[in-house]
């Protein structure tokens, strides 16, 4: 697939940003003057979490650390301790490593150069286009699974997006860009908007969407997805479950936790033992002496 322009893109440019204007949610690290920092903590958050979610674990962290040497300053347990129940906790880590790299590399400051925010423990490709667009608006694509849809249904004429994101997902979307950089960034967040609330997985709003006209899923006559089954996760009784039990515990306690406490919160030995293994692998709870653990120090 070129790179080129997509001239079938330019059409769309106009009616989604004119949509995003009367329809964006107002979220507060979308605010005036939230900054690079509130961007990318909401990023971190929003990995593979609804907003709902992630709105007041969100308010209490800019509240406690506004600032990357805020976070830095404390140990990455409390980063782990204050993640409380969203999820993937290990993000929780890689946010506090990427805010001590921003005090000893940039001052304190998230930097607005794309090679280098690629170069924080925990920023990947998607993170870094993401806080660069959304921060400092430049021209970047910044592909998530609501984008992916949206170009999929739109341009191509497809239900859903591969199952996992590809090359050809990325070079599509930067054919779409619009030339202007300002527009550009305004265009990124816009479309994963309008992926979130219209153009859904499930159940497409499509008499609300601002494309229809020119969606070429909808003018091929909305064809249903026909790719291999797409599996939901399972949470009740996974090994996520009891990590997450065992974690409980630990961001409950001010003071190392015996084992005799850890050991209460799952039945299943094997199970409990596997995945209290893995916290300690991960980096995420710390072994102590006379058979203890606490949150990593």
């Amino acid at each position: 697939m070129s790179d080129s322009p997509l001239p079938l893109a330019s059409a769309l440019h106009e009616p989604v940003l004119h949509w995003y204007s009367e329809n964006a949610r107002t979220l507060p690290w979308r605010q005036p003057g939230a900054g690079a920092w509130a961007v990318m903590v909401s990023e971190f958050m929003l990995q593979q979490t609804p907003v709902a979610r992630v709105l007041p674990a969100y308010k209490l962290w800019m509240e406690r650390w506004p600032r990357p040497a805020d976070l830095a300053a404390d140990p990455p347990g409390e980063a782990v301790r204050a993640w409380d129940r969203l999820g993937y906790p290990r993000r929780a880590l890689r946010l506090h490593a990427a805010a001590r790299a921003i005090v000893e590399r940039h001052d304190g400051v998230v930097p607005d150069d794309h090679a280098a925010l690629l170069a924080l423990p925990g920023v990947g490709s998607y993170t870094a286009a993401a806080i660069a667009s959304f921060a400092y608006g430049q021209r970047h694509a910044v592909v998530d699974t609501n984008v992916r849809r949206v170009f999929a249904r739109a341009l191509t004429g497809t239900a859903q997006p591969s199952i996992s994101p590809t090359a050809a997902d990325q070079r599509l979307a930067v054919r779409a860009l619009p030339e202007d950089e300002p527009t550009a960034a305004r265009w990124a967040v816009a479309t994963m908007e309008l992926g979130a609330l219209v153009c859904t997985a499930r159940i497409p709003r499509c008499s609300e969407c601002p494309i229809r006209s020119r969606c070429a899923w909808v003018l091929a006559g909305s064809p249903p997805y026909d790719g291999p089954p797409r599996k939901g996760q399972t949470y009740e009784g996974t090994d996520r479950q009891v990590r997450g039990r065992l974690l409980a515990v630990l961001r409950a306690a001010a003071e190392p936790v015996p084992k005799t406490a850890l050991d209460a919160c799952w039945p299943d030995q094997a199970q409990r033992e596997r995945a209290l293994d893995g916290l300690v692998a991960d980096g995420l709870v710390d072994p102590l002496p006379r058979n203890h653990y606490r949150l990593p120090a």
